[in-house]
């Protein structure tokens, strides 16, 4: 009697996981299907409303790389002074990134401290704050940097506000769920001892915490850099308005596009070879 209770049970069990994978794939299916038929929808419309037509276009798609790498290789004499020209601007946009990276982490580490359960002086407002640093992600820098612009002018100023507000929202989010993971032994001590909210933090946290935390700084301020260099096609100053003057000439200039995707090319290497050096070493230390 025993063994068929038993049988009986693995049998619906297995019929209702059989019955739940189909459900999730017919989900999945269905998903899938929307997805593509918003795709074909949206192109269609896109299509529509474009001065020219896609496919239409489409075998002209590498004139102009052809064009860039035609007469750069031409002119490839001025490069070298190129790269000296520009030089100077590509140190704003670095240092933008750096900047703004400092500020929205100073602020992201703030509200995940704010808004981690077991760790926030007000579990009332913890959601919030969540919803702050969600806000702070929601909107691209550009967006933001558009919007400040208006309000502020161009200038490296509005770049540097926009990455750092949305820093801010995306390494909030990345510190709250290491927070989350602490050992809250420490924190418990020094409150035993009267330390107050910050003294727990900055002792019983931080330490904890301080190699994950400049982990995702240091890929942070890699994607600003980018970051910093697209907006200066807004106006926000930086090597990227150097570009888009450069493109907007056209033929005749086309070297001076070349020098300046050489060094933006060059410097994002370079960070990301960096970054990613001292990421592994802060996570893992000495290990290969």
């Amino acid at each position: 009697m025993t063994d068929l209770s038993a049988a009986s049970s693995l049998d619906a069990t297995r019929a209702g996981y059989l019955a739940m994978t189909r459900q999730k794939r017919m989900y999945s299916g269905l998903t899938l299907a929307l997805f593509v038929i918003a795709m074909i929808m949206g192109f269609r419309i896109v299509e529509g409303r474009s001065a020219g037509g896609f496919l239409d276009g489409l075998p002209q798609v590498f004139d102009f790389p052809a064009s860039l790498v035609t007469e750069a290789w031409e002119k490839r004499a001025n490069l070298p002074g190129y790269l000296v020209e520009f030089f100077p601007a590509l140190i704003e946009t670095i240092n933008i990134a750096a900047v703004s990276t400092l500020l929205g982490a100073g602020l992201g580490l703030l509200l995940s401290l704010l808004s981690t359960r077991g760790l926030a002086p007000f579990p009332r407002l913890i959601p919030v704050f969540r919803r702050i640093m969600d806000i702070l992600r929601a909107f691209p820098e550009i967006v933001i940097a558009l919007v400040l612009i208006f309000i502020l002018g161009g200038g490296p100023v509005p770049a540097m506000i926009a990455i750092a507000l949305h820093t801010a929202g995306a390494l909030g989010k990345l510190f709250s769920e290491v927070s989350e993971n602490v050992d809250l032994k420490p924190v418990e001590g020094l409150q035993s001892v009267g330390a107050g909210w910050w003294q727990r933090m900055l002792l019983g946290v931080i330490p904890q915490v301080a190699p994950n935390y400049l982990s995702y700084a240091l890929m942070r301020f890699e994607i600003n850099v980018r970051a910093s260099a697209i907006l200066g096609f807004v106006g926000a100053g930086g090597i990227g308005y150097e570009l888009r003057n450069a493109m907007t000439f056209g033929t005749g200039r086309f070297d001076v596009s070349a020098a300046i995707f050489i060094l933006l090319f060059l410097t994002i290497v370079f960070f990301d070879q960096i970054s990613s050096y001292y990421r592994n070493k802060l996570v893992h230390g000495n290990q290969p």
